[in-house]
């Protein structure tokens, strides 16, 4: 049975009483609008450990003044109703005021925020690794899991916990799709019927600069141009993003070498969507 709470230190006295009887805790951290992706994670969470928490929470420090933070899908009830058919044992869904009751002191992420997502929204990955902290710190979990579709995000967050010196192990999952490619998002719901239709051109350019790294293709300027003339050619979306770096390091490269990811963006009428796929190495 799932218990919903929205008290910090409720949820606090919880864990702690979880952690005395030696028991491991997996947390999913969320924004809500639950999607298969989100199942995903609850799932593997749910396999590896003993006690499991889900955190619905949209917040407000990582969204700038023009985006989407007032229109921001929000329906508490599905989303329980979802944690609930997985059979997560809490549901962590506090308000701003709870979380940030003066919010005086946040936190910078420096380097690996200049680039990509980060270079075009300030202070976005900012009030992620503030709030993914915060929550860290309230349910002390054991390991907390990430999908691979927010790439840059997964590599601040491993960066984070290493630097902090936290005892937490980060988990990422692969990206979940739907049955043409499509990666899963609570913003796949701005797009219009034709949007959507064409939105698996992000998916399909993916597997286009594949097919030419295994073909042998090592000129990332090759497979960024290729990427967005594809995009271009077969979706009415912008591409603001096609680019490879080194993974995790986000370091850009103009040759593929040792294990680097491209990194897409597309905007969309309403809907601004990234998408990514991994090259190299073993991680």
């Amino acid at each position: 049975m799932t218990k919903r709470i929205t008290s910090i230190k409720e949820m606090t006295a919880i864990a702690n009483k979880h952690l005395q009887a030696g028991e491991s805790i997996g947390f999913v951290p969320t924004m809500g609008a639950l999607h298969d992706g989100h199942a995903t994670l609850m799932k593997a969470a749910k396999q590896d450990n003993t006690v499991t928490v889900v955190s619905v929470f949209v917040n407000p420090l990582q969204f700038g003044p023009n985006e989407d933070f007032d229109a921001y899908p929000r329906d508490i009830d599905k989303d329980e109703a979802l944690v609930k058919g997985i059979g997560i044992d809490y549901l962590f869904h506090p308000s701003a005021e709870e979380m940030y009751p003066k919010q005086d002191i946040t936190l910078t992420v420096g380097r690996l925020a200049s680039v990509l997502e980060g270079a075009k929204r300030p202070g976005h990955f900012d009030g992620v690794v503030t709030v993914v902290n915060k929550l860290f710190n309230i349910i002390k979990p054991t390991r907390a899991y990430f999908g691979r579709k927010d790439a840059q995000q997964l590599a601040i967050i491993e960066a984070m916990v290493e630097d902090f010196n936290q005892d937490i192990e980060i988990r990422g999952i692969d990206i979940v799709r739907e049955a043409d490619g499509l990666a899963k998002s609570s913003r796949n719901i701005y797009l219009t019927e034709a949007e959507r239709l064409e939105a698996v051109a992000l998916y399909n350019s993916l597997q286009l600069a594949k097919d030419l790294i295994d073909g042998g293709e090592r000129d990332t300027a090759v497979i960024e141009e290729e990427i967005t003339r594809y995009i271009t050619s077969y979706s009415s979306g912008t591409v603001e993003e096609a680019a490879v770096y080194q993974y995790p390091e986000l370091i850009k490269v103009d040759t593929l070498e040792g294990r680097c990811f491209i990194s897409l963006a597309v905007k969309f009428s309403k809907a601004r969507l990234i998408d990514n796929i991994i090259i190299g190495g073993t991680k």
